[in-house]
């Protein structure tokens, strides 16, 4: 009876710091849009684009070292399976192209990300992102074999409605369809693709730590930017890299977009995916605070609408998920 009352308290305790690494985690998603959109014009998407990468790599690679060691110190101790860590620590080796998969893909994914908002703007880019949770269901019943209810299929196409809401402003019109948008949902697309393929074949495997895999996939993604990047744009370009202004935009992005990336994966090893979707899911109502204030757009009503409906669909896409974990809990 102690013991169990003991659980429950720890459990608490790991939720809350679940709930706290979440929403610190959602106040740097949801900055991500506004620096975005709030580099300077000379700096081109591509340029931005493999910077952003590399500035990433350097923030996880100190957190990579340091969550590698921590594997090692617990393997002495006999704390955990002396295979598994190994495979944990040696086992991206055995995975290569895979690796060089995910990294071209989110390399090209960084491009369309930064083209998608240019384009888009930072709220309608926002909730264009949250497609992903349709992509996570498609890819899901395709390469993982999930089963999906008939009431995730039809938010599927309600969320779709609110982001048609809010980009077309109630119109409907699909030729006010913004091409941003549009590489932003093909962004989502690719995206979950490579997550759900890294998950399947490394991370369900044991393979890699989270924080390797981040880490590996951006110096893969930032190499591939890079050596591609004066192929199309004059040598001359080279300026941009080092001009101390843009620099500060490299630092600023890379560093927003690696934390907010941290606090997601240590927010999903403290809390299960369902819950943590959830909590992340009103992000778009947090780029639309800081676009406001910080960027002087403006956020109508159908911005408004067409997120609130968004929300709700992704709870209630995911509330399923959550249901099955919670049962699977208690058996």
């Amino acid at each position: 009876m102690r013991f169990h009352f003991f659980t429950i308290i720890l459990d608490d305790i790991k939720y809350v710091k679940g709930l706290i690494f979440g929403l610190i985690g959602i106040l740097f998603v949801g900055l991500q849009p506004v620096v975005a959109v709030s580099k300077p014009d000379s700096i081109d998407a591509y340029l931005f684009a493999a910077m952003t990468c590399f500035v990433e790599a350097i923030v996880f690679f100190p957190i990579m070292l340091i969550d590698r060691r921590m594997i090692k110190v617990n393997s002495k101790k006999g704390e955990f399976n002396e295979e598994r860590n190994h495979s944990s620590l040696h086992g991206w080796r055995n995975n290569k192209l895979i690796l060089i998969y995910v990294g071209l893909t989110f390399g090209i994914g960084q491009l369309l990300f930064q083209t998608g908002y240019q384009l888009a703007g930072s709220i309608n880019g926002s909730l264009a992102q949250k497609s992903t949770v349709i992509f996570s269901l498609l890819f899901g019943v395709l390469i993982m074999k999930e089963k999906v209810e008939k009431t995730q299929v039809v938010f599927s196409l309600l969320l779709l409605v609110g982001l048609m809401i809010a980009v077309t402003q109630g119109s409907f019109n699909l030729l006010e369809f913004n091409l941003g948008v549009l590489l932003l949902l093909i962004l989502a697309c690719i995206w979950m693709l490579a997550h759900v393929i890294t998950k399947k074949y490394i991370l369900d495997k044991n393979q890699s730590t989270a924080t390797q895999m981040v880490f590996i996939r951006n110096g893969i993604s930032a190499t591939f930017l890079l050596s591609t990047y004066f192929l199309i744009f004059p040598l001359e370009n080279v300026n941009l890299i080092f001009n101390p202004v843009n620099i500060v935009y490299y630092v600023a992005m890379g560093t927003v977009y690696g934390i907010g990336l941290f606090m997601w994966y240590k927010t999903l090893s403290l809390i299960d995916a369902s819950k943590a979707t959830i909590l992340y899911s009103p992000t778009p109502i947090i780029t639309a605070i800081f676009s406001v204030f910080l960027l002087g757009k403006v956020f109508t009503v159908y911005h408004l609408i067409g997120t609130i409906i968004v929300i709700i669909s992704i709870i209630m896409i995911v509330k399923p998920k959550s249901k099955k974990n919670n049962e699977k809990e208690v058996e």
